[in-house]
């Protein structure tokens, strides 16, 4: 399956309150008023000229200010966004220029292309999230071994120690490299790689209930409403 395009938009955000998840990253720029936004338990706000990246599966609460918020939103799978997570904008003030003329850009349908085939490239380059010569030089992970590893081992409950101890990195250094060349949290990686294996044994013609075994759902009902999902 192709990775999904980022897509860039302009959105109005209201006082009513909202709360959802994604399986790709959203960067919030912020361009008018202020929107509260709670990640995963933690609470800030998104003002002029501030911006925040929402990890994939990280659940977040969001709520404009009387008189709403206007804000330019990159939805984008690419694994780069995974260091501007913690990562603070190198320069606010040019990240916010660029916000505010791309935003010019998708009102105007001359230039709207433009600005979608660009500007997701351009803001993460404004970010200043390149990658460090110090990160070229780290341990390679061997995802497609990790996967299978994790495939043979189904049978237990598997966390991120447990991958990371495989992978001879620390917990916190394995959740974020996860982030960075996976593009999702650890769990979320996890429950997609199970997730397409039952797939697989199910394409094979294996029952709910072996696949269910097989792959270490708790039983086939798990199973069954999770590939409904």
């Amino acid at each position: 399956m192709p990775t999904p395009a980022p897509v860039l938009s302009l959105r109005d955000y209201t006082p009513s309150r909202g709360s959802h998840a994604h399986d790709h990253f959203q960067v919030l720029l912020g361009l008018d008023g202020v929107l509260e936004i709670e990640v995963e338990g933690r609470g800030s706000g998104i003002g002029t000229g501030q911006a925040q990246v929402v990890a994939p599966g990280d659940r977040h609460d969001f709520e404009a200010r009387r008189g709403g918020s206007v804000c330019l939103v990159l939805d984008t799978p690419h694994a780069p966004w995974a260091r501007c997570v913690e990562q603070p904008p190198a320069d606010a003030p040019r990240l916010h220029a660029l916000a505010r003329y791309l935003a010019h850009c998708l009102q105007q349908p001359q230039h709207a292309a433009l600005a979608l085939q660009h500007g997701p490239a351009l803001l993460l380059e404004a970010w200043g999230a390149a990658p460090s010569v110090a990160d070229t030089r780290r341990r390679r992970i061997d995802w497609p071994a990790l996967a299978a590893w994790a495939q043979a081992n189904w049978h237990r409950p598997l966390g991120v120690a447990d991958l990371a101890e495989v992978a001879c990195l620390s917990p916190s250094q394995f959740a974020q490299r996860c982030r960075e060349e996976q593009g999702q949290s650890v769990m979320l990686w996890l429950r997609t790689l199970r997730l397409a294996h039952a797939r697989e044994l199910r394409l094979e013609g294996l029952s709910v209930a072996e696949t269910a075994r097989r792959t270490g759902y708790r039983s086939p009902s798990a199973l069954t409403a999770a590939l409904r999902r």
